[in-house]
């Protein structure tokens, strides 16, 4: 079980956050599944619509050889149609972050929904696009859309020169990075680097961590994680030295151990 969103909030709960997952499943024994999985697991299902006429989603996960993933992604599955209800306005109206990609934007009726959330949002929220390219799902209007719409962009460093295409900017990474800030009114923008770490650069500060070596199991699930820590950090108003660290340790311990979603040890989530 996983995909982003997911992997976010399992790991945001496991530094802290009462998470709520957005999404839907089929009436199918998948959906069934993912259900009491969550429940198992701790996370509350009630945000996860129960779609009758669609399957529930599903992707084809492939690692090469240094445990980087390739993903096969089903088409015209339950979270393609997530309907907008008055429980998810309320939610809403209480979030203290929301974090969301580019995936689910694929088709209208979600893509209707994740902005219907946005407006919604109290405008404290800290609203993070954690850009996620994935293949073909994705266009020029929809990323342009959701970068007005967000505080804080995520995203790493095969995504930057995508990205710098689709809005039309060019230089070198900090070039890029300043470009994206300004064009769009970011307070930060998080590039992650792989096993080069990360960089944080916001409005007053640009903090730089060159990562942690580990042996890599595989890296599902560690920019999510680093997500999550990254969140966690901004909401406790930590400093960037501070949550590009912590976020980087948390990246490194998920790409160490097999699977989206292993738990964090207490170094990782005592005081985060």
């Amino acid at each position: 079980m996983g995909g982003a969103p997911a992997n976010f909030a399992f790991h945001a709960r496991a530094l802290g956050a009462d998470s709520r997952i957005v999404s839907a499943v089929g009436d199918d024994d998948e959906g069934r599944e993912i259900l009491a999985l969550l429940s198992a697991r701790g996370l509350d299902p009630s945000f996860i619509a129960v779609a009758p006429a669609a399957p529930t989603g599903s992707v084809s996960v492939g690692l090469d050889g240094a445990g980087v993933p390739r993903y096969a992604i089903r088409d015209g599955v339950a979270w393609d149609a997530l309907p907008w209800t008055g429980e998810l306005f309320r939610l809403a109206g209480t979030a203290d972050a929301v974090c969301y990609g580019t995936l689910a934007q694929r088709y209208g009726p979600t893509r209707a929904t994740v902005r219907a959330f946005l407006e919604a949002a109290r405008p404290s929220c800290l609203t993070v696009l954690d850009l996620n390219l994935r293949q073909a799902y994705y266009s020029r209007e929809i990323v342009r859309d959701l970068l007005g719409r967000s505080r804080i962009l995520k995203l790493n460093g095969d995504e930057l020169p995508e990205i710098a295409k689709l809005v039309s900017i060019s230089g070198g990474e900090t070039d890029l990075l300043v470009s994206l800030r300004d064009l769009f009114s970011l307070e930060l923008i998080a590039l992650t680097k792989g096993n080069e770490g990360s960089r944080l650069l916001g409005r007053d500060g640009d903090s730089v961590h060159p990562g942690f070596p580990v042996e890599v199991a595989d890296t599902v699930g560690a920019g999510d994680g680093f997500t999550a820590a990254l969140v966690m950090g901004l909401l406790k108003h930590r400093t960037l030295d501070e949550i590009n660290e912590h976020a980087n340790r948390v990246a490194s311990y998920i790409c160490s151990q097999p699977g989206a979603w292993p738990d964090l040890p207490a170094s990782l989530t005592d005081g985060a």
